[in-house]
């Protein structure tokens, strides 16, 4: 067994989300008093990564946004699926879903450039997103009034299972004949 595997696989099973390899260099720093390099950190997670992929387990360990965390091997999530239909509380509404795409591909925006995109308030919309950790306030905006800007959080990384932003799908790529109403020339 490599030094420290467990004490590493320790803080990613009990990291809440996923946790940067620095900050595993940190923790072994101040808990073992580890003369250790982030170098063998990454070689540790990569032979737990080997572990998880080659044994016979229903989890894998996996870096997502830059960090690491353990989550539920893909032939398993049909099971999975029927545990978050049962607990679909925590699904984000299609209003919602739609004032985070426009976060997402239009940050930092103002609450006002969403609703003129949107068409309707959306106050509370923004307010559910904010309590979900799914943006965040990016600062305030240089126009009359310094109205808020919102941008995407490290949350929304994990939520949508991407490591940055650049991975969204490019809007042509969402845009199809299937898709238009009207004619072209409208």
């Amino acid at each position: 067994m490599v030094p420290f595997e467990q004490e590493v696989e320790a803080l990613i099973f009990a990291s809440e989300q996923g946790i940067r390899a620095e900050e595993i260099l940190y923790c072994l720093q101040a808990a073992v008093d580890a003369n250790i390099e982030e170098t063998e950190v990454l070689k540790i997670i990569a032979a737990i990564q080997q572990k998880y992929f080659h044994g016979n387990l229903a989890i894998e360990l996996v870096k997502i946004n830059n960090g690491y965390q353990f989550l539920t091997k893909k032939a398993y999530h049909p099971v999975v699926s029927q545990l978050q239909l049962q607990r679909s509380k925590k699904k984000l509404s299609q209003a919602a879903l739609e004032t985070l795409a426009i976060i997402a591909y239009r940050q930092p925006v103002t609450k006002l450039e969403i609703e003129q995109i949107r068409g309707v308030n959306c106050d509370y919309s923004i307010q559910k997103l904010l309590d979900k950790e799914l943006i965040s306030i990016a600062g305030k905006a240089d126009t009359v009034g310094r109205p808020l800007l919102y941008a995407t959080s490290n949350q929304f990384a994990d939520y949508m299972g991407i490591n940055n932003i650049s991975e969204l799908p490019v809007m042509a790529e969402l845009s199809n004949a299937a898709n238009s109403i009207g004619n072209e020339q409208e």
